[in-house]
């Protein structure tokens, strides 16, 4: 651990592993070619692997790591052609500030689980309805009945979950309604958000982004995503509207996630959709850009139901949660 530095402003437990991450690899701490897996990483900063997940996508859209043919990232730009290291992480001594080191173990019991509790839940949720009991669940984690109460009330908080009329914990089912109404909303904030942005966004990562998609680099869906809400939309200075952003995001991002996990194909229009949205904003038409992202949002409602479609004939997969039981 390093000497203290100015106190970091407030931020979500994937952006702290994210600074911690760049900052070794910035520093050569992390040498090209270290493979990087999810969970050294998350035992490292003790965490669940959903915010390390997060972490490292946020990481490969800044072209700071890459996927290769073996589990995890390599350090590197991609087509660096550097050879896998295989070592322990904890074995490099990563400088961590004293006040990052804090903010990542500084947080109660219940938020230490809660990441993956839902993960867990929201990729379900294709799946059709399921019943959470507060035992099996405590049982699961390992923690007090408090705990899975305290992470129940925050699940219900975020619209993951609900109480039926028997005050059974219920996740699911995320029907076709759902996915239109969530994606109109979506058509609605997000383009305001990025009105809203103006000269905050990041327009020196936007132009990294045009740049890697114009010369036909393939980046995944999610990462562009991602990018945009990190660097144009969350620049908003509506600090509420970024959370309602966010929170409507979450059930779609997760059943996206959990259909590819399914094997189904990625949507390869999208790439060049993406292109067009970050060719517009490098040349700081912002209103346009808010146009074509309301567009676009609109037409993927009905991709989003065509996907969902194809779980019916689909069998249920057998790695969902034990604590979450089908009605």
């Amino acid at each position: 651990m390093n000497a203290r530095s100015p106190q970091p402003p407030m931020q979500k437990r994937y952006e702290l592993i994210a600074g911690v991450l760049r900052l070794n690899i910035t520093t050569g701490k992390l040498p090209a070619g270290f493979v990087l897996v999810e969970g050294p990483i998350a035992e490292l900063m003790q965490s669940s692997r959903a915010p390390v997940q997060a972490a490292l996508r946020i990481l490969e859209g800044e072209n700071l790591i890459h996927r290769f043919a073996g589990r995890g990232f390599l350090v590197g730009p991609k087509g660096s052609g550097v050879p896998p290291i295989r070592q322990g992480i904890r074995d490099l001594d990563l400088q961590i500030s004293v006040e990052i080191d804090e903010a990542l173990q500084s947080r109660g019991t219940w938020e230490l689980v809660y990441d993956r509790v839902e993960e867990q839940v929201a990729s379900c949720l294709i799946f059709g309805e399921f019943r959470i009991v507060e035992t099996e669940l405590g049982d699961y984690l390992g923690v007090s009945r408090t705990v899975v109460r305290d992470v129940l009330s925050r699940l219900h908080e975020r619209g993951l979950i609900r109480k039926n009329q028997s005050s059974h914990w219920i996740a699911g089912p995320l029907t076709a309604q759902m996915i239109r109404e969530k994606l109109a909303v979506r058509a609605i904030l997000e383009p305001a958000a990025l009105r809203l942005a103006g000269a905050a966004i990041n327009y020196t990562e936007v132009e990294t982004l045009r740049v890697r998609l114009a010369a036909g680099e393939e980046i995944e869906g999610e990462i562009l995503e991602a990018a945009l809400m990190e660097h144009c939309i969350a620049r908003t200075p509506n600090r509420e509207l970024v959370g309602l952003i966010g929170n409507n995001q979450l059930l779609l991002t997760a059943a996206n996630r959990a259909l590819t996990g399914l094997g189904l194909p990625r949507d390869r229009v999208e790439h060049g959709e993406y292109r067009t949205l970050f060719d517009l904003l490098s040349r700081h038409l912002v209103d346009s850009a808010a146009e074509y992202l309301e567009g676009r949002l609109r037409i993927l409602a009905e991709k989003s139901l065509a996907r969902l479609k194809i779980v019916a004939i689909i069998t249920q997969p057998s790695d969902i949660a034990p604590f979450l039981t089908p009605k």
